[in-house]
């Protein structure tokens, strides 16, 4: 037994990726893609990418929300284990880079569940919120410019219903959050926010040590 974390070697992770998750093949395919961008560090984990589509299922999520979706690997791992008439609601401000991702998501099965939005994620929650659709959706995940992710939580509070999940990846940040002194924007946003996060009384709340750090909150 452990009072810590267990730090994970390269063959601890290879170990991981081999038994510790079941990755859909065009998973796969789309994730050696990402690998070999030039920004592949914006990609999630296929461990990650796991945690999220069984937390969607466990909740048995139908509508969903994404903000920052990239070449489209966390939005196919959502959209997996959403039901047919289910819809995941992606926001991103890259065509160059979401056009990666729609020939995966039609080989997976899931481009028709997937409604992509190309403009800025604060403009398409704003409008969600005007249609009507606050308390209706059952999980969001946070991926986006952090200096955004308070404004992105807050709409997010209004669209989730009560006993939905958000998720904020990137919480850690390399571990610069623990950081005192030479800290950047970006690191000071997301300071802030786990400062608030973990003050606020309308959620339940963890952090999560996989990959960047994941914040696992419940609207109350």
């Amino acid at each position: 037994m452990s009072t810590q974390t267990l730090q994970l070697t390269e063959p601890l992770i290879d170990y991981l990726h081999k038994f510790g998750l079941r990755e859909h093949p065009i998973q796969a395919q789309l994730r050696t893609l990402t690998s070999k961008h030039p920004r592949s560090v914006m990609q999630i984990s296929p461990e990650q990418g796991q945690f999220m589509g069984m937390l969607a299922k466990l909740i048995n999520a139908k509508q969903c929300i994404e903000i920052g979706t990239f070449t489209g690997y966390s939005a196919l791992s959502v959209a997996l284990n959403l039901p047919k008439d289910g819809t995941l609601i992606a926001c991103d401000i890259s065509p160059e880079y979401t056009d990666l991702a729609k020939p995966y998501w039609k080989q997976a099965g899931v481009d028709q569940i997937i409604d992509l939005n190309i403009a800025p994620a604060s403009d398409t929650l704003s409008r969600l919120i005007t249609e009507g659709r606050e308390n209706t959706f059952d999980m969001a995940f946070i991926d986006a410019d952090k200096t955004g992710y308070d404004t992105y939580y807050e709409q997010c509070l209004k669209l989730i219903r009560p006993g939905g999940l958000i998720l904020i990846d990137n919480v850690l940040w390399s571990g610069h959050v623990a950081e005192t002194a030479g800290i950047d924007e970006d690191t000071t946003a997301l300071k802030v926010l786990n400062i608030k996060v973990h003050q606020d009384d309308r959620v339940d709340m963890m952090i999560l040590p996989i990959s960047d750090g994941l914040s696992i909150i419940i609207k109350r």
